[in-house]
């Protein structure tokens, strides 16, 4: 299958990547992408930008380098009850919103009923889109459930290559979303893929991702990056 958007990737602006907006939008174009969603950490994680980056994002062109661009955040699940980092108010005015669980946010030590409240939770709310990077087996996940809940509540789970790095520090992603997969084909679920990019060589860098899509033989129209028009449902912004 050919992947023609990526939803997730981060500027500099996020405090631990390196690229400019200019710089990922180039390499996009490079790689193919007629869509990238640049989707900076939210402000509960240290080192990224503030609640003005978010509230001013009207101001950046949303195309460069033939490359239609969006503007969310990735907001920082901070608790079993859903809690996230930006007020409804602004992520309602976002084109895309990822809701993922990182370690200096939400702390490790969970239970599996604590990780599985705190996705229901988020995935509850309507301007969440995409369920970023449910992977990591440091947070332990009933996948029938997080599955299920996907499909009542229209959000997307997240296949993140940089998860399936050989070095990322993740644990046991590519096991892990084996199970998605398999769970997701079955309720028909549609899940999205994002480079999760920190610089702009990884921009729409699918490597792994592709490959493990390709093993599981997952099904193409299941899989919403691959047209922009099955994407658009789950955005903010629909033109």
């Amino acid at each position: 299958m050919k992947i023609i958007a990526d939803t997730h990737a981060h500027t500099l602006a996020s405090g631990h990547a390196y690229s400019t907006i200019r710089e990922m939008a180039a390499a996009a174009a490079d790689r193919g992408m007629q869509v990238l969603a640049l989707t900076e950490h939210a402000p509960e994680m240290p080192g990224t930008c503030g609640l003005f980056y978010f509230q001013n994002l009207r101001v950046i062109p949303r195309e460069m380098s033939g490359v239609r661009m969006l503007f969310g955040a990735e907001l920082n699940i901070m608790d079993p009850k859903g809690r996230v980092d930006l007020p409804e108010s602004t992520i309602k005015k976002l084109d895309i919103t990822v809701a993922s669980i990182h370690v200096p946010c939400f702390g490790l030590e969970h239970t599996e009923q604590e990780v599985m409240s705190a996705y229901v939770e988020a995935m509850k709310k309507e301007y969440i889109q995409i369920i970023g990077h449910p992977d990591d087996s440091r947070f332990p996940i009933n996948y029938e459930v997080l599955v299920r809940t996907a499909k009542e509540t229209h959000t997307l789970l997240e296949v993140n290559n940089s998860s399936l790095h050989p070095q990322s520090f993740r644990e046991g992603a590519r096991e892990n979303l084996l199970t998605m997969l398999d769970l997701c084909r079955q309720y028909e679920v549609h899940v999205t893929t994002g480079s999760d990019a920190h610089m702009d060589v990884d921009a729409g860098n699918f490597s792994y991702a592709a490959e493990l899509l390709d093993y599981c033989h997952f099904p193409e129209e299941l899989v919403v990056t691959t047209d922009f028009e099955k994407l658009k449902p789950f955005l903010n912004c629909k033109e």
